[in-house]
């Protein structure tokens, strides 16, 4: 299940404005874990396995951070700036594990623009209720109307 305001959208490089935001909350799922899994081959048992995840310092399954991850780059490519926006960086800080029945809380920020570039800064994060699970900046070229 997916709450989002605004999605699929565009958002042009000149209606960008220091500050706006835009956010999106998804219930991560046992089958997201595992569709996650099966994309990215990526099938650490930390993920997967129960008995094994309870023997870890996460003390049972927790969601891959690339996972959650990916829910920013959902708002960063629906929503702000949206369509046509060309991502071009992304510094990701993982805080705290996500686990299966979370609902994570994804927001993108606006924090820098470049008209003469066409690039954008914008902080992200994610959050489980008030616990801030993953924090970034991501550098994107925005969608213009006009022809370069």
């Amino acid at each position: 299940m997916m709450l989002d305001n605004d999605a699929g959208s565009t958002i042009f490089l000149e209606d960008l404005e220091i500050g706006m935001k835009r956010d999106l909350s998804k219930l991560i799922t046992d089958e997201d874990i595992e569709k996650f899994a099966e994309v990215s081959t990526d099938r650490n048992p930390v993920h997967l396995d129960d008995e094994y995840a309870k023997e870890t310092m996460f003390q049972g399954r927790i969601a891959h951070g690339m996972l959650t991850a990916g829910l920013i780059s959902a708002v960063i490519g629906e929503q702000l700036p949206g369509h046509g926006t060309v991502y071009l960086g992304q510094t990701l800080k993982f805080m705290a594990p996500v686990r299966p029945g979370d609902i994570v809380y994804v927001e993108v920020e606006v924090a820098e623009i470049d008209h003469k570039k066409r690039r954008v800064k914008l902080f992200t994060q994610a959050k489980i209720g008030e616990t801030v699970v993953l924090r970034g900046e991501a550098n994107v070229l925005a969608p213009s109307r006009k022809l370069d």
